[in-house]
C-alpha cells in the first residue's frame, strides 16, 4: 500500500475513532472534530520538527518518524546530502582554478557584468597594483584610466590585444586581452611584454637605421652605373650586359630601402597630424592611371565608385596602400586580366577595393600575406620586382586609420583586397568642404 494511501487511512480513523467516541456521548461532531484537531496536532507536530531540524540542525540527521513525514524527511536529506558532495565538488574546482591561476605569470582579472572587478590572481596585484583590501567592488576603469583602454574596454571588439603602459609602472609594457563569457561577464588578461617590446623597437630602430645608411651608397652607386650606362657602346658587350644588370638590382635595392623606411616611419610615427578628407575620386585616378603606367597595356584597368562620402585620412598613406595593392594586381596577374578599383559602401563605413580576375591565392597562404617579404612564389615575386612588403605596408596604414584588410581569393577565381573604413571616419561632402575650408 502506498504512503498517501497509508495516510488517509490514517486519517480516517482517527476522524471515525473520534466520530464513534462522540456518537457515544451523543455529541457525533464534537468528536468528528476532535479526531480531525488530533490529526492536524500531529502534522503540525511534524512540520515543527522539519522546522528545527532545517533551522537548528541542518548538516544532522532528520528526526525519526513514520508514514509520508518520514519519507518526506529521508528525501530532503538525501538531497541534501546531495546537495552538499556537488557544493564540495564545485568548491574543489573553483579552489584548483584559483590555485592554477594563481600559478599563471600572466594577469587574470574576473569582471562582472557591469566591469566590477570580482577576483584576480596575485600576478595582477604585481603588474597592476590592486589590492583586496579596497579595490575588489570598482569597475576596472577605475584602475586602468588609459583613454585607450576604456575605449577597448567599452567598444566591446575584442578580437585584437591592447598594448599599453602599466597604471604602476610606465617602465613595464602590457598587452591586454578580453574574452567574453557567461552572463555578459568579462575575463582580463594582462601579459608583460616588456622583453618583447624592446626587441621590437630594437629591431625598428635596427631596421630604420640600416636603410637610412643604405640609401646613400646606393645613390653613389647608382650614379655612377648611370654613367657608365651611357657609355656602354665604348664597352666590351659582356661589361654592358653588366652594367644594365647592376642598374636594374641598383633599382630594386632603391625600392626595397625606400619601403623598409617606410614601413619604418609608419611603425614608429603615431600618425594623424596630416589626416584631412580626402578626394576620393581624384585618388582613384591617379592610381589607375599609375598602374596602367606599370601594366603597359597589358591589363585593363576600371575604376568604380558608389559611395559619396569623403574619405578621413592621410593622402599620401591612403594613396601609399591603393597603390600597393593594384600594383600587386598589375605584378601577379596574367597578361590580359582585368583589374577594378572601388569606393563602396560597406555597412555603416565604407572600404576601398581592388579587385581582379587572375589566377587568385591558395587560402592557406591568407593568414600570412600580411607578413615581411613573405611571398606566395618567390621566384615570380622576385621577376616581376616587388620587394615584398606591399601589403606589410598596407596593414600598418590601415591600422593608422582604424581599418582592416580583408582578403578574398581563391584558386582561379581571383582576389579582392578589401580596406575597410568606419562611419567615423567618413565625412560628408558639405561637412568636409566645411572642414577644408576651416584648415
Amino acid at each position: 500500500m502506498g504512503l498517501w494511501k497509508r495516510e488517509a487511512w490514517r486519517l480516517l480513523l482517527l476522524a471515525g475513532s473520534g466520530l464513534a467516541v462522540g456518537w457515544l456521548l451523543s455529541h457525533a461532531w464534537a468528536g468528528l472534530a476532535l479526531g480531525l484537531g488530533a490529526c492536524l496536532a500531529f502534522h503540525l507536530h511534524q512540520l515543527r520538527r522539519l522546522h528545527r531540524w532545517l533551522t537548528l540542525t541542518p548538516q544532522a540527521e532528520p528526526p525519526a518518524t513514520t508514514g509520508i513525514w518520514g519519507d518526506l524527511l529521508d528525501r530532503l536529506y538525501r538531497y541534501q546530502k546531495g546537495q552538499r558532495h556537488t557544493q564540495e565538488r564545485l568548491l574543489g574546482i573553483i579552489k584548483r582554478v584559483q590555485e592554477s591561476s594563481e600559478a599563471m605569470r600572466d594577469s587574470v582579472v574576473m569582471l562582472d557584468g557591469h566591469g566590477d572587478m570580482e577576483w584576480w590572481n596575485s600576478a595582477a596585484e604585481r603588474m597592476l597594483g590592486l589590492r583586496a583590501a579596497h579595490d575588489r567592488g570598482h569597475h576596472i576603469t577605475n584602475l586602468v584610466r588609459d583613454p585607450r583602454f576604456i575605449d577597448y574596454f567599452h567598444a566591446r571588439d575584442y578580437r585584437e590585444p591592447l598594448t599599453l603602459p602599466s597604471p604602476i609602472d610606465e617602465q613595464m609594457v602590457l598587452q591586454f586581452q578580453i574574452t567574453l563569457y557567461g552572463d555578459d561577464e568579462r575575463l582580463l588578461m594582462a601579459r608583460d611584454i616588456t622583453r618583447l617590446h624592446r626587441l621590437e623597437e630594437m629591431r625598428r630602430d635596427f631596421v630604420a637605421n640600416v636603410s637610412h645608411e643604405l640609401r646613400t651608397p646606393l645613390t653613389v652607386l647608382a650614379g655612377y652605373l648611370e654613367t657608365y650606362a651611357t657609355y656602354a657602346d665604348q664597352l666590351p658587350p659582356r661589361f654592358a650586359r653588366g652594367v644594365d644588370r647592376m642598374q636594374e638590382q641598383t633599382v630594386r635595392m632603391q625600392s626595397l630601402v625606400s619601403d623598409l623606411l617606410l614601413l619604418s616611419k609608419l611603425e614608429i610615427e603615431r600618425g594623424g597630424a596630416d589626416h584631412a578628407p580626402l578626394a576620393i575620386s581624384a585618388l582613384l585616378a591617379s592610381v589607375r592611371r599609375d598602374a596602367e603606367a606599370l601594366s603597359g597595356g597589358r591589363h585593363t584597368l576600371e575604376v568604380e565608385q558608389s559611395e559619396t562620402r569623403a574619405l578621413v585620412g592621410s593622402e599620401q598613406e591612403i594613396r601609399s596602400a591603393l597603390s600597393n595593392l593594384a600594383f600587386n594586381a598589375v605584378r601577379y596577374t596574367p597578361e590580359g586580366s582585368h583589374i577594378v578599383l572601388r569606393w563602396r559602401p560597406q555597412g555603416d563605413g565604407a572600404c576601398l577595393e581592388v579587385e581582379d580576375n587572375g589566377e587568385g591565392i591558395d587560402p592557406v597562404h591568407l593568414p600570412r600575406l600580411t607578413e615581411r617579404f613573405y611571398r606566395v612564389d618567390k621566384g615570380r615575386s622576385a621577376a616581376t620586382g616587388g620587394t615584398g612588403l606591399g601589403l606589410a605596408i598596407v596593414k600598418h596604414v590601415l591600422l593608422r586609420h582604424d581599418a582592416r584588410l580583408e582578403i578574398d581569393s581563391r584558386p582561379g577565381q581571383g582576389a579582392r583586397f578589401r580596406c575597410l573604413f568606419p562611419a567615423a571616419r567618413l565625412r560628408q561632402r558639405q561637412e568636409a568642404q566645411a572642414t577644408t575650408d576651416r584648415a
